[in-house]
């Protein structure tokens, strides 16, 4: 199993590809979102985050419709909901599910480490859950949907080294 997140390519929200190994040497916390959530108006703090780390942290979220049918849009209707209401400039991820059968592989991976480092919870229990990773790619903190992205406890384990 690989020991950090390097290696995944994801296809982005507009067709690009996300490839981590570019973020190499800059914390990443990659986030399950969706459009139709109570914890949607985190988008708006994620923003907030990733401008303030910027070029420190990089923020990847990943549309997901597993939790209550939350994000039922296209790429494209996500896409343009980011843009619009809260001028997401993060990268974003094509639409993914995030449990069950069908699971991205990248999701796999990240459930697998937190597991393995007896991380709470190692698999989203809803939209907005969080999996921070240290500058090498090593997942080093999971963060339920009810932390805040500019939370003290996220915040902290940011600047941490």
């Amino acid at each position: 199993m690989k020991d950090n997140i390097y290696s995944f390519k994801v296809p982005g929200l507009s067709g690009q590809q996300i490839d981590f190994s570019q973020f190499k040497g800059k914390k990443i916390l990659v986030v399950n979102t969706a459009s139709k959530c109570g914890f949607t108006p985190q988008y708006a703090d994620l923003e907030k985050l990733y401008k303030r780390f910027e070029g420190k942290l990089v923020i990847v979220g990943f549309p997901a419709n597993n939790f209550g049918h939350q994000e039922p849009g296209t790429n494209k209707e996500i896409s343009q909901f980011c843009t619009n209401n809260y001028q997401i400039t993060f990268p974003m991820a094509a639409k993914v599910s995030v449990k069950g059968e069908d699971t991205a592989p990248i999701y796999q991976w990240l459930e697998g480490q937190a597991q393995k480092k007896g991380l709470d919870p190692s698999v989203p229990q809803w939209n907005f859950h969080k999996y921070l990773l240290n500058e090498s790619g090593e997942l080093v903190a999971v963060f339920p949907s009810k932390v805040n992205p500019m939370s003290e406890e996220i915040i902290k384990a940011v600047v941490a080294q």
